[in-house]
């Protein structure tokens, strides 16, 4: 599978007042042409983070301090920030977790859409309205020509969201990042959502990094999944192949934690399992594995070293020391 974006050791650091939040801290990870990967793992491990770095968005205080983000033979932190915005929204798109947040409260729809294809397409008015409106079609709005009018206020939650899907593949981008792209939405509206962003992608050959809490998402959508803990990539590889044999220990508690339809609490199954301890402060990180304070499975090597990164069976990679 052809690679369209390969990051090597990114390193995003936060400078406050506290000290320096390391949110990034060496992720290493790679997306083929018209790939589904998946991007898991608990709140602040940096899934967020890292693609806000790709689109270098990352807002101050944070920097992003060291590493290679190779898109189209070219690494984006070297481009001048010029260049940069030719890429955004046009090369590389992102559908954000809240559309109200990102959609403009003051403008209606087709100010936002035509603004987004005029902005990297030299195309009259007229031509930019018609675009906008056959890719607000495409994602199933229903009469488009006068939900175009309306203001992001007067659109329902999903509607919100397929106008953002619409902005983001209006210029056929090689990549879309969708961070927590159907969190607001209830059950049955996310799945139509889904099923609108996978068509348009598979269509134009885009690849996806989708940012999710959601393993059964990722197990019916993706074909390779990452595993993120405390800034670090800590297993990827295939998702059937995870999912069946995961192999770090965090990955293992991560799956575990999956509450199974129609299982009930009784002495040998006394609840929903977790995973003890919280998340290291990314402030203090700590030595060795970040994972070791809290894994069941951890050796005195695993609080001194960082831990190798190992290459299992079925295309698995991990890094863990009980495999080294």
């Amino acid at each position: 599978m052809e690679t369209v974006l390969s990051i090597t050791d990114l390193r995003t650091h936060f400078y406050t007042r506290e000290g320096v939040a390391k949110a990034i801290n060496g992720v290493t990870l790679c997306l083929g042409k018209g790939e589904v990967l998946g991007v898991v793992g608990e709140s602040g491990c940096g899934k967020s983070a890292t693609a806000l770095s790709i689109l270098r968005l990352v807002p101050p205080p944070g920097k992003i301090v060291s590493g290679e983000i190779i898109f189209e033979g070219t690494d984006l932190l070297t481009l001048p920030i010029r260049e940069m915005r030719k890429i955004r929204g046009d090369r590389i798109s992102m559908i954000f977790q809240e559309p109200m947040i990102s959609l403009n409260p003051a403008f209606t729809i087709e100010n936002q859409l035509i603004e987004a294809l005029q902005a990297h397409r030299r195309l009259t008015l007229a031509d930019a309205r018609d675009l906008a409106v056959g890719m607000l079609r495409q994602v199933e709005i229903p009469s488009p020509e006068r939900r175009i009018k309306e203001y992001p206020h007067q659109l329902s939650g999903g509607m919100r969201q397929r106008v953002m899907i619409a902005e983001a593949m209006l210029l056929d981008p090689q990549i879309l990042i969708a961070d927590e792209p159907t969190t607001a939405l209830d059950v049955t509206i996310q799945a139509q959502v889904l099923e609108i962003m996978y068509r348009l992608t598979q269509q134009r050959g885009t690849g996806i990094i989708l940012i999710t809490h959601n393993l059964g998402l990722v197990a019916e959508s993706a074909q390779r999944v990452v595993v993120m803990y405390a800034g670090k990539v800590v297993e990827e590889g295939p998702v059937r192949a995870i999912f069946e044999e995961a192999g770090h220990p965090y990955t293992q508690g991560l799956l575990r934690s999956v509450p199974i339809p129609g299982q009930r609490r009784d002495r040998t199954r006394p609840g929903l399992y977790e995973i003890k301890g919280i998340v290291p402060s990314l402030f203090d990180l700590p030595r060795g594995c970040p994972f070791h304070p809290r894994c069941p499975l951890a050796k005195d090597v695993c609080s001194q070293e960082d831990p190798p990164w190992v290459s299992l069976t079925g295309g698995r990679h991990t890094a863990c020391w009980l495999y080294a």
